[in-house]
């Protein structure tokens, strides 16, 4: 499991966490973690390269005496795959969550909080990693002693899952190329493209192949396009069918995007028709 990014005693906690869910301890307090929303409720679409910042918000209420320093003791959301006891995957926050005190009562402060998680390509490691995960709030408290001689800790940890879902999803490319330009009237048009998907394995993109695209069409001067016909990407993703020139103007694909892959819309290629 990667080294987590909320800082460097968090790391600790989390990886030992990850490792096994810790029981319950008389010192762990009770903390509710609500309404906790990722991404807008948005999929969380991730390429090979940049670094998907996803918003987080949720409702905090903790006892009125705990007292959260972000040094010693942690709470936050984090993204999870698989389940607790057995994490596939995990995404954290590098920064820790911003809370405005919305409500209190004798015992208890209820928080909104915000914060944001890096979903970096590079801690994706496999294409099971596009799907749905799970959110899951925590809480840790870290007590030691370090110098060059001496070396102590104990840590209480807890973690609350199934506090919501999020669709993480790889992104895709479309390309389109109409062909020859310009071309008389009536004459056939070819327009080949390619469908790719982001490898977060191979840390590329890589061509889908069996999957269903539109080919549109938007004539100059108009703003809108409409569907041509339908086909199914080929060997590595391949695009290629054949319309008769009418007009001239746009031509270009449309992939409507699978449950592990985002939608995609290729630029539309102009050609003039004589």
């Amino acid at each position: 499991m990667r080294k987590l990014a909320i800082g460097t005693a968090l790391s600790g906690a989390l990886a030992l966490a990850g490792i096994a869910a810790p029981a319950a301890s008389a010192a762990t307090p009770n903390l509710v973690f609500s309404d906790v929303t990722v991404n807008k409720g948005k999929a969380i679409v991730v390429g090979t390269t940049k670094t998907v910042t996803v918003p987080v918000t949720y409702t905090l209420t903790r006892p009125a005496d705990l007292v959260i320093d972000n040094k010693k003791t942690f709470a936050a959301v984090m993204l999870y795959r698989g389940t607790l006891k057995s994490l596939d995957n995990e995404l954290d926050p590098e920064v820790m969550p911003t809370c405005t005190t919305t409500a209190t009562t004798d015992t208890t402060v209820t928080e909104s909080c915000t914060e944001n998680i890096p979903a970096d390509p590079e801690y994706l490691y496999e294409a099971a990693d596009a799907t749905t995960w799970k959110a899951a709030g925590l809480y840790a408290h870290i007590d030691g002693t370090v110098s060059d001689d001496f070396l102590s800790s104990e840590t209480d940890v807890a973690i609350w899952g199934n506090l919501g879902t999020a669709k993480v999803q790889r992104a895709a490319k479309l390309t389109a190329d109409a062909s020859p330009e310009p071309v008389a009237k009536g004459k056939t048009i070819t327009v080949k493209g390619k469908l790719t998907r982001a490898d977060w394995d191979a840390m590329a993109y890589k061509g889908y192949s069996g999957q269903k695209a539109v080919l549109q069409f938007r004539a100059a001067g108009s703003n809108t396009y409409t569907n041509v016909k339908g086909i199914t990407s080929g060997t590595g993703g391949s695009l290629s069918t054949t319309v008769k020139a009418s007009k001239s103007g746009y031509y270009r694909y449309v992939f409507a995007g699978t449950t592990t892959t985002a939608a995609a819309t290729a630029t539309g290629d102009y050609i003039q028709v004589k």
